[in-house]
């Protein structure tokens, strides 16, 4: 299946000169996945809702200033010609909601994630949420503050925490979004009279304040298109799994990027191996990087890969001008999901120290039984895209 079946030609689009302040509220009143930024007609890049919110350009700046290349990584381009998989892969790896469609060098138009999850539904009655859902998910108890949350989902990458009572039970989710949106209505209620410390207390406000209850939930066993269909009806980026007939356990969560990962699952010799935030790494290549995941993975032939995901996170703190990064490895094999993770300053010293924690952990499934072969249906059946 081509790109240009799923894309469209209608999209939102602003020019660099736009006032950042009228960007923000197309993304609270319009919510779109994403805003094409144009300079005189000509296509200068993409800029999402996590960007804006996240800035710290004032209202009265243009967009120009968030374009900048020092400021945002550049959107994944893709050709209308270019394949579902291909595509698939490159959002995942820009870790990108939408990206523009190109013909000749021209801007043709855009594809977004939730075009390309509609345009496959019918292909994802082939896989359950527990093929594709990530497990042992980061939780939050309902007393803990905002802060805290930020603080979680800065370090891991993520975007929605599910949120305990004091039983364990689950009992809300909070979103970027969420707390975006509320940071945003306490900003404009504080006036020049207020002091300082407000940004504090509000840091302290508990995530029950502002948590989503009662939570969407996904079934362990349901199959992918319920829980897509479910996800791009309530335009959620991700349902909380839990096990069958218990909607107060937390098993994982599956998000739209889970699911358009499985789309780049092939039946090839060599692993699929998906980087996010490729842009990050500097003195490691990708195919360096495939390269150790596989030597670990052929150290255990007991175990099959099936799929390998590689996350780079970078955070504001710098040594001698290299940022300190986190990376995440996570290995989905026959035996289940196996995961590494570490810090360094620099992509490599990253990739080496959670790939070192990955291997310890990959010792731990060393000697055990064969599991079932992952489901051939599932890729004879996304091989037909």
């Amino acid at each position: 299946m081509d790109i240009a079946e799923i894309a469209t030609t209608d999209y939102v689009e602003v020019d660099a000169g736009t006032r950042m302040g009228q960007v923000r509220s197309l993304f609270e009143n319009g919510n779109p996945k994403g805003l094409i930024v144009t300079n005189d007609g000509e296509y200068e890049g993409v800029i999402g809702e996590r960007e804006v919110l996240q800035s710290h350009v004032e209202d009265d700046a243009t967009v120009a200033a968030l374009t900048k290349p020092s400021r945002t990584d550049p959107a994944p381009t893709v050709g209308r010609e270019e394949n579902v998989r291909e595509v698939a892969r490159k959002l995942i790896e820009g870790n990108a909601k939408i990206a523009p469609v190109m013909e000749n060098d021209d801007l043709w138009g855009i594809v977004s994630t939730d075009a390309i999850l509609e345009g496959v539904l019918e292909n994802l009655d082939a896989i359950t949420v527990a093929d594709v859902y990530t497990d042992d998910p980061v939780t939050l108890e309902e007393d803990d503050g905002i802060g805290k949350a930020i603080n979680y989902l800065r370090e891991h990458g993520i975007s929605r925490l599910p949120v305990r009572n004091e039983n364990g039970y689950l009992t809300g989710v909070v979103t970027t979004h969420d707390i975006a949106d509320f940071a945003i209505r306490k900003n404009e209620t504080t006036t020049t009279g207020d002091r300082v410390g407000d940004t504090d207390r509000m840091l302290d406000v508990p995530v029950y304040d502002i948590m989503n209850s009662p939570v969407e939930t996904a079934s362990i066993e349901e199959t992918a298109r319920e829980a897509v269909e479910r996800m791009l009806e309530s335009d959620y980026g991700g349902l909380v799994v839990t096990p069958d007939h218990d909607d107060r356990a937390i098993e994982g969560i599956i998000t739209k990027t889970d699911v358009l990962r499985a789309l780049t699952y092939t039946e090839r010799e060599h692993m699929d191996v998906q980087i996010t935030n490729i842009s990050l790494i500097d003195t490691i290549s990708r195919q360096s990087i495939v390269q150790h995941i596989e030597e670990v993975s052929d150290k255990y032939a007991d175990m099959q890969v099936f799929h390998a995901h590689v996350r780079f996170h970078e955070h504001k703190e710098k040594l001698r001008g290299t940022p300190l990064i986190a990376c995440q490895i996570r290995l989905r094999t026959n035996k289940g999901q196996v995961a590494g993770s570490g810090e360094g300053y620099g992509a490599e010293n990253a990739f080496r120290v959670a790939m070192d924690k990955l291997e310890r952990n990959v010792l731990e499934l060393k000697g055990l039984e064969h599991d079932e072969e992952y489901r051939g249906q599932l890729l004879r059946k996304l091989n037909e895209l």
